[in-house]
This record gives C-alpha cells, sequence and structure tokens, in this order.
C-alpha cells in the first residue's frame, strides 16, 4: 500500500478511538513529504533514519517523532503491509533543554516594547500585545489557551478565566489577581470600541478583527524581544520564546512563597492544577534552578538543616 493512503487510514483509525490525533497527523504528513508517495514496504530505513534525526542536535523533537513513527509501523506490520519496522535501534538521549526565565525588569522591558506595534503594519494593536503578554505572564498560560478564549471566558467581576479544552482535554478555572483583572477590565473596555462584542467572539483579534494566530504572536514576540534587549547570551539553542513567560511565571511563584516561608512541597500541588497539570512530575519540570531559586532553597534548607521548624 502506498504510504499517503496508508496514513491516512492510520489517523482516521486513531481519530474513530476517540483520539484527537492532531499533532501525530502533522508529523505523519511531514514524513510523507520526506519520503514521497511510494509503497511502505519500499521505504529505506537510513531515509527513515534521516528524516527522525532532522538538523541540528538530538531534542525531545526527535523522540516524538519516533513514538509517533513507532506506532504507524506497528500498525502498518499488523496489516501486513510491512515485514519490519525500519527505525533506528539505539535510542539517544536529548539535550536537556532549559527556558528562560526572565527577570522583573526584562518582564517590564518586553511590555514596554510592546509600543513598536503602534506601526500600522504590525497586525496587532499595541494594547492587545500588552495584554496578551500580561495574561501569558500573569495567569501562566500557554498561548493556545490566551488565544483560544472569548469573551464569554472572561468574568471579571468573579477574576477568573475559563479555560477549555486545554492541552489535556480538560477545562479549568483560572483565578486572576486584582490588578491583572482591572488590566483585563480596561483591554475589554478599550478592545469594545473596535471590535465586535458578541460572548462568542474571541478575546484577541488583530486589527482586522480576525482571532489572532499562534505564529502571528511568535513572530511579534521575536521583535519584540530584539528591541526590548532580551536575548540569550548563554550559547543555548533557542532565544527566549512565548511559553518562557509561563514557566517563568511558575518559578517567580516558587521564589515568593519561599519568601514568605511557606510550605513549598505542600504547595506545589496547588501550582500543578493552576497550571493546568495532570502530574506534579510535569510542574517541577517547569521549575528551572535560577540563582534566586537556588538561594531561597539553600536558605530553606540551612534552616532545616540547623534544626529550624517550618515558618
Amino acid at each position: 500500500m502506498k504510504l499517503s493512503a496508508l496514513t491516512s487510514q492510520y489517523v482516521a483509525y486513531k481519530q474513530a478511538m476517540g483520539m484527537r490525533f492532531h499533532t501525530e497527523a502533522c508529523t505523519l504528513q511531514s514524513f510523507c513529504r520526506t519520503m514521497g508517495d511510494i509503497a511502505v514496504a519500499d521505504i529505506a530505513a537510513d531515509r527513515v533514519h534521516a528524516y527522525i534525526a532532522g538538523a541540528g542536535p538530538v531534542t525531545r523533537f526527535w523522540h516524538r517523532k519516533y513514538e509517533v513513527l513507532r506506532g504507524f509501523y506497528r500498525y502498518a506490520m499488523a496489516r501486513g503491509y510491512t515485514a519490519s519496522a525500519p527505525l533506528p535501534k539505539i535510542i539517544p538521549k536529548p539535550l536537556q533543554f532549559v527556558p528562560y526565565i526572565f527577570s522583573h525588569e526584562e518582564l517590564q522591558r518586553l511590555l514596554d516594547a510592546s509600543s513598536y506595534c503602534e506601526n500600522p503594519w504590525s497586525k496587532l494593536q499595541p494594547y492587545a500585545c500588552r495584554m496578551l503578554i500580561l495574561l501569558l505572564y500573569g495567569a501562566a498560560l500557554r498561548i493556545s489557551e490566551a488565544l483560544s478564549l472569548t469573551l464569554a471566558d472572561v468574568d471579571l467581576p468573579a477574576s477568573l478565566l475559563t479555560i477549555r479544552e486545554s492541552k489535556f482535554y480538560k477545562t479549568r478555572l483560572v483565578p486572576m489577581s486584582l490588578d491583572l483583572t482591572s488590566a483585563l477590565g480596561t483591554y475589554v473596555a478599550q478592545r469594545a470600541k473596535e471590535h465586535s462584542t458578541e460572548l462568542d467572539a474571541a478575546l484577541f483579534l488583530t486589527r482586522t478583527s480576525t482571532p489572532v494566530a499562534c505564529h502571528t504572536m511568535e513572530h511579534i514576540f521575536s521583535r519584540l524581544r530584539v528591541r526590548a534587549g532580551v536575548l540569550r547570551h548563554n550559547g543555548g539553542r533557542y532565544q527566549p520564546r512565548l511559553h518562557d513567560l509561563r514557566h517563568s511565571a511558575a518559578v517567580h511563584r516558587v521564589v515568593s512563597w519561599y519568601h514568605q516561608g511557606a510550605d513549598v512541597q505542600r504547595l506545589l500541588p496547588q501550582l500543578a492544577t493552576y497550571l493546568g497539570h495532570v502530574h506534579i512530575a510535569a510542574t517541577q519540570r517547569y521549575l528551572t534552578l535560577t540563582p534566586e531559586l537556588l538561594h531561597e532553597a539553600s536558605q530553606r534548607f540551612e534552616h532545616y538543616a540547623r534544626g529550624g521548624q517550618h515558618e
């Protein structure tokens, strides 16, 4: 069977089982484009290995592609379309990815840099760009969650956001601080002067009243961080990302708890719930060690080592 036909069949099979399988389908489409429309049994192992390896160092993306293709080849072998899976036998360890944790001063510079959107060629108004950054950090949202919000999902009197069917297909309520609620209220009022106020309308819209696409905001943010001088200088492969605002919010919250003398281990499950993580291990991976966090943790350990009790 031809590769394209079998991948379509496989995706339909997975989705019929109730899986979204969208990201996996995109990976398989990319695999089809790279291999060409040939018979599944004729695909050479070296070409599969080259596709999975890609360019540059091994990252988690290597493993995501490998897992998608492993499932696909299991499906193909079970149905007799190929006798074996031409996948790598040795699984390399990915380079440890280190998120960028913005300082409070850098966050302010990013907010100030949003004024560059005053240029008419920018798809976003400055006030919309600024509010998006505030919300991503202040409510620790994923960019997809923020851009999926509608006016109906914003409850200003209760200071609550409703995040519908996020990454793990769950809906959750996200409380906002009074300052963030006030800023969002100001934004909604300003937005009402230019765009639809129907409850099902997207909260964030472009100048032409279309929903903001993720790639649009990522492109704008790449310009913002250059304008703000917020760049990675430690040789890391990636420059600061939008998603690092969420990482920064988590780290800053834990540092704040340390400053308050709170029981951080007891509060971590609450942070996991707030972030929408299924397992606390995911939250712990968010807590990149920064000098400030390391200092606070060391201070706490020293306090306990000397026989001190939790404050």
